[in-house]
C-alpha cells in the first residue's frame, strides 16, 4: 500500500468518525431522510474498506442500445457478456477480475452470481498485466424495463468504486442517465469516466462535435472536469485508451477511497446547509454566571421573593413591638387594634402568613416568560432546528417548575411567632426597669407620708425607707430609670430595624439559594445538556469537512 494510500485512509477514517457522530447527534436535528443516508453511507464504508484494497471494481453502466456489453467484452478480450441489438441481453451483472486472489469476499459484498464470474487467471495474459486487481462489472441496462422492478444496476451505481458511463451518439443526452444518475453524482469527477462509444458511426468532425456537446452538457450539470473517452467497441478504436485510463486507476490502489471521499463530501455539502452562519460564535456548553443570575431574579420576582422579604422586614418591626418598646407605650398600643394592621400590609401580610402555611404560588406566566427569555438569549445565529431545541430543553420542565418552586420555598418559610432571644432578654431589662421605677415611687410616697407629712410612726422595717432626706436621692434615682429605660427604648428600635434587616437579607438569600437550585436541576442542566450536544454536533460537522 502506497504512502499516498495510507494517508488517504487516514483521512477518510476521521471523516468517517466525524460522521458517526454526526448521525449520533442529529436526531431530530436534521433531516431524517439524509440522517438514513449517512448510516447508509457509514454502513458501506465500514465494509469496504474491510474488503481487498488491492482490487478496484469498476461498472460499466449505460442504457439500452449504448454498447455497454460489447465494450465489456472488448475489454477483457473474451465473450463473457452476452450482446443484443434491439433489446437488453445483460439481465444479471457479469464480473471479469484480473487477480482473482482476495477478490471472492469483494465479489460476494457485490452480490455477484457465481455463474457470472469470470477471470483472468495470468497477469501476463495477453499482455494485461497492467490491469491486476481490477473487477470489471457489466451492469444491467439501467432503463431497461426489467430495471423497474430490479434495483440491482442502481445498487451497483452506488458501491462501485469507478462508475464508467457508456453513451452512444444518438442517447449520449438522454434523460434518464442525466436526471438520475449524472446531476446526483457531480463532485465524483476523480471516479467516473465517460465514454462515447460508437464512434465508428460518426465522422471526425460529428465525433468531435459530440464530444464538446457532451462536455458542455456535463459541466452544465456540475460535472467540473468531466473525463472523456471515445471508443468504438467494434473496431476497438479508443480501447485501448480506455485501458490505459483503468490501469492508472487500479495502479493507484485509489479509487475505493476516493469514491468514498466522493460521497462523503456530497453528504456534507448537504448536511452543511444546517451549519450557522459564517462568522457566527458558537454558544458555550455552559451557561455563564450573568445568564444564571439573569435566570434567578426573574424567578424570584415570579416567585415573589423581594415582596415576601419586604412584608418579612416590615412583619419583623412590627412584632418587635410587643417585645422591644417601653412597657407603657405597649401596655397603651395594647388598647388598640393588632400592629399588623395598622402597617396596611395588605397582600403582603397574607403572602408571609401563606409562606408560612406552604401556600407561595409563583406565577406560572413570569416563569414561563423567564425560561424563554434565557432560551431566546442563546439561539441568536442557530439553525432553526437547533433553537427549537434549546427552547424545547428549557422548557422542559417548566410546567412543574411553578408548583417545585412553591415546595421549596415553603420549606424556609418564616414563623410569624418566632421571638429572637435578644428581645427576651431585652424584656427582662425593661420590666426590671419598671420595677425599680414601680419601687422608686413607693419609695417616695413612704418618705413623703413619714418624713415629711409625719402622718404617724413607720413601722420598724420601713424606717430606712420613711427618711425625708432620701428624697432627692430617690427623685434621681426615678429619672435615671426613667432616663435608662426611654434611652433603652431608642437603642432597641435601632436594633430592631437593624435586625429586621438582616432577617430580610437572610431569607432572601436562602429563597435566592433554593430558586438558583431549582432553577440549575429543572432549567439550566437540560439546557446545557442541548448546548453540549449543538457543539459536539458542529464540531464533528466541522471535523467532516476538513
Amino acid at each position: 500500500m502506497s504512502v499516498d494510500t495510507t494517508r488517504s485512509l487516514q483521512g477518510i477514517g476521521g471523516r468517517l468518525a466525524a460522521l458517526t457522530r454526526v448521525v449520533e447527534l442529529g436526531p431530530g436535528r436534521v433531516e431524517p431522510k439524509l440522517l438514513a443516508e449517512s448510516g447508509r453511507l457509514l454502513l458501506r464504508a465500514g465494509e469496504r474498506l474491510k474488503l481487498s484494497s488491492d482490487h478496484t471494481v469498476v461498472a460499466l453502466a449505460g442504457g439500452t442500445g449504448s454498447g455497454k456489453s460489447t465494450l465489456f467484452n472488448s475489454i477483457s478480450g473474451l465473450e463473457l457478456s452476452p450482446t443484443g441489438v434491439r433489446r437488453p441481453t445483460t439481465a444479471r451483472t457479469h464480473a471479469c477480475v484480473w487477480g482473482l486472489d482476495g477478490a471472492g469476499p469483494l465479489l460476494d459484498w457485490l452480490q455477484i452470481q457465481w455463474r457470472h464470474r469470470f477471470a483472468r487467471a495470468s497477469a501476463l495474459d495477453r499482455g494485461e498485466g497492467r490491469l491486476n486487481g481490477l473487477i470489471l462489472l457489466d451492469l444491467p441496462d439501467h432503463d431497461s424495463i426489467r430495471a423497474l422492478t430490479d434495483t440491482e444496476a442502481d445498487r451497483l451505481i452506488q458501491v462501485a468504486d469507478l462508475v464508467v458511463w457508456v453513451l452512444d451518439p444518438q442517447k449520449y443526452a438522454d434523460a434518464s442517465t442525466h436526471r438520475r444518475y449524472v446531476t446526483d453524482l457531480a463532485g465524483h469527477e476523480a471516479v467516473t469516466i465517460f465514454v462515447l462509444n460508437q464512434s465508428d458511426r460518426l465522422d471526425e468532425e460529428e465525433l468531435a462535435e459530440c464530444v464538446a456537446d457532451l462536455d458542455g452538457l456535463l459541466r452544465r450539470e456540475g460535472v467540473e472536469e468531466p473525463v472523456i473517452v471515445t471508443t468504438s467497441a467494434i473496431t476497438g478504436s479508443g480501447v485501448d485508451e480506455l485501458k490505459a485510463v483503468l490501469a492508472e486507476t487500479v495502479s493507484e490502489r485509489r479509487a475505493a477511497v476516493q469514491r468514498l471521499e466522493a460521497d462523503l463530501e456530497r453528504l456534507t455539502l448537504r448536511l452543511a446547509k444546517a451549519l450557522p452562519a459564517d462568522g457566527t460564535s458558537a454558544p458555550p456548553s455552559s451557561l455563564d454566571d450573568a445568564r444564571r443570575i439573569g435566570l434567578t431574579d426573574a424567578l424570584c420576582d415570579a416567585v415573589g421573593v423581594p415582596a415576601v422579604g419586604e412584608a418579612m422586614e416590615n412583619v419583623y418591626a412590627a412584632r418587635s413591638a410587643e417585645w422591644v418598646g417601653w412597657p407603657y407605650g405597649r401596655w397603651a398600643a395594647g388598647l388598640r387594634s393588632d400592629p399588623l394592621n395598622s402597617l396596611r400590609l395588605g397582600d403582603l401580610r397574607d403572602e408571609i402568613r401563606g409562606v408560612t402555611a406552604g401556600s407561595v404560588s409563583a406565577q406560572p406566566a413570569e416563569v414561563e416568560t423567564a425560561v424563554q427569555a434565557l432560551a431566546d438569549g442563546l439561539t441568536s445565529g442557530m439553525h432553526e432546528a437547533w433553537q427549537n431545541g434549546i427552547r424545547d430543553a428549557a422548557r422542559s420542565r417548566v410546567a412543574q417548575l411553578p408548583q417545585v418552586l412553591s415546595e421549596e420555598l415553603s420549606e424556609v418559610a418564616p414563623r410569624l411567632d418566632r421571638v429572637p432571644g435578644w428581645w427576651r432578654l431585652l424584656l427582662a431589662w425593661q420590666y426590671l426597669l419598671v420595677v425599680l421605677f414601680v419601687a422608686g415611687l413607693a419609695w417616695v410616697g413612704t418618705a413623703l407620708a413619714y418624713g415629711v407629712f409625719e402622718l404617724g410612726t413607720p413601722p420598724e422595717w420601713l424606717e430606712v425607707f420613711a427618711d425625708a432626706a432620701s428624697l432627692p436621692w430617690v427623685g434621681l434615682m426615678i429619672v435615671s430609670v426613667l432616663g435608662l429605660g426611654a434611652l433603652t427604648a431608642v437603642a432597641s428600635r435601632n436594633f430592631v430595624v437593624l435586625g429586621a434587616g438582616n432577617e430580610r437579607d437572610a431569607l432572601e438569600r436562602e429563597m435566592r439559594r433554593r430558586v438558583a437550585g431549582v432553577a440549575e436541576s429543572m432549567v439550566i442542566e437540560p439546557v446545557e445538556r442541548e448546548l453540549t450536544r449543538y457543539n459536539d454536533f458542529y464540531s464533528a460537522l466541522r471535523s467532516l469537512r476538513t
